[in-house]
């Protein structure tokens, strides 16, 4: 039986560009169907997300959503090069690293500095200052904790690739694309270290959404 693997999601979505990442980087063939959770959605795609939001991940049939679900199901089922490490505190570190994203980096550093400096000019919506203000303040504190973690060196190491690489990478991408990303990240010597090996991966350019494409639109 061939594999048939679709990823349904919003081409300019970092948790999009995640799963994406992912695929490439274990080298799934794989279809995409472009969703705008902006607009209003088909009934059958309600249906494989009752929560309206993006990406879907489908494989022969078996539907997944949730990133951090997908992300790992996508190493676990197809081969490849393990991205999710044996060691049991290496793993909670991975897990650990995830969770934070989710969590503490999202917000602050995609809908709030990446958004309101680079994407809504792009787009013609209008931006807030006081959002990037409070977006920078929040993203601080996630990076003092992920380059404490960075540092230790069981993961975001620059050296070996685990899912929490591919997590994070999309996210400082956006995140440096503003001027305030890039000079904070390099308040954190471990981060950018380890942004200066991952930014090289071929599956990052690969994913890249080209924002360009906003402007001809």
């Amino acid at each position: 039986m061939t594999d048939h693997v679709c990823l349904h999601g919003y081409r300019y979505s970092v948790y999009n560009r995640i799963a994406r990442l992912t695929l490439l980087r274990k080298r799934v063939s794989h279809d995409l169907v472009e969703v705008d959770p902006f607009s209003e959605l088909p009934v059958d795609y309600m249906e494989l997300h009752p929560f309206g939001r993006v990406p879907v991940l489908i494989h022969n049939g078996f539907a997944i959503y949730e990133t951090a679900a997908m992300t790992r199901y996508i190493d676990r089922a197809f081969p490849g090069d393990a991205l999710q490490p044996e060691d049991p505190k290496i793993l909670a570190r991975m897990d650990q690293v995830i969770s934070v994203i989710d969590n503490y980096c999202y917000w602050p550093m995609v809908r709030q500095v990446f958004s309101h400096r680079i994407f809504r000019p792009i787009t013609g919506e209008p931006a807030c200052r006081n959002e990037i203000m409070q977006g920078m303040k929040s993203s601080g504190l996630a990076l003092a904790a992920l380059e404490r973690i960075a540092l230790e060196g069981h993961v975001l190491n620059g050296k070996s690739m685990t899912l929490a690489d591919l997590h994070l990478a999309p996210m400082i991408d956006y995140f440096t694309r503003a001027e305030e990303g890039q000079e904070a990240l390099s308040d954190f010597p471990g981060l950018s270290n380890w942004w200066k090996e991952i930014s090289l991966i071929p599956e990052l350019s690969e994913s890249d959404p080209d924002l360009s494409a906003l402007l001809s639109g």
